[in-house]
Parts: structure tokens; sequence; C-alpha cells
């Protein structure tokens, strides 16, 4: 029969001890990895509807845009000149600008 004293029970305990440690700090790296796996999704998920958000905003802009400038040229066609040409001018200088990426 084995014999087990006490300094050998002491080094098993210390050894199962280590082991433990050791696997819940890898358990916690593992853990750590998943959490950030799933937050690089979250972020690109965030940024494809960002993405579209921002598309969406452009396009009502644009409509807003033409809107302004039709109202402009309805007041120009009414007789108002002055400040009314000179918006005319700058927003169809804008507009000339975004079509060719100029600003």
């Amino acid at each position: 029969m084995i014999e087990i004293d006490t300094t050998t029970l002491i080094a098993v305990a210390g050894v199962v001890g280590a082991i433990a440690t050791l696997a819940g700090f890898g358990y916690k790296i593992f853990k750590w990895f998943e959490k950030q796996e799933e937050q690089t999704k979250q972020i690109e998920e965030i940024k494809k509807e960002e993405k579209e958000h921002k598309q969406e905003l452009n396009d009502e802009l644009c409509l807003l845009t033409y809107a302004i400038l039709a109202c402009l040229k309805g007041l120009q066609e009414q007789g108002c000149n002055g400040p009314v040409s000179e918006a005319i001018t700058k927003v169809e200088k804008h507009i000339n600008q975004k079509a060719h990426g100029q600003g």
C-alpha cells in the first residue's frame, strides 16, 4: 500500500491548485476573446447602419437643395433679383461641384 505523508499531500494540493488557477486564467482569456469578437461584429453592424443612414440623409439633403433651387427660380421668374440671382448661382455651383466630386 502507498503511504501518503503530509508533504506529498501538500505538493499534490499545490499542483492541483496551480492547474485550477491556470485553467481559470485560460477560461478568462477565452471569454475575453469571445467578447472582443462579439464587439467587433457589433461595431461592423453599427458602421453598416451608419453608412445606410448617412446615404438616406444625403439623399434627403439633395432633394431639399433641388427644392430650394426651384423656389429661388420661381422667385426669379416673378421678378426678384439681386440676392435671389446670387443664391441661384451659388446653389447651382454647389450642385455642379458635388456632381463632379469637387466639393
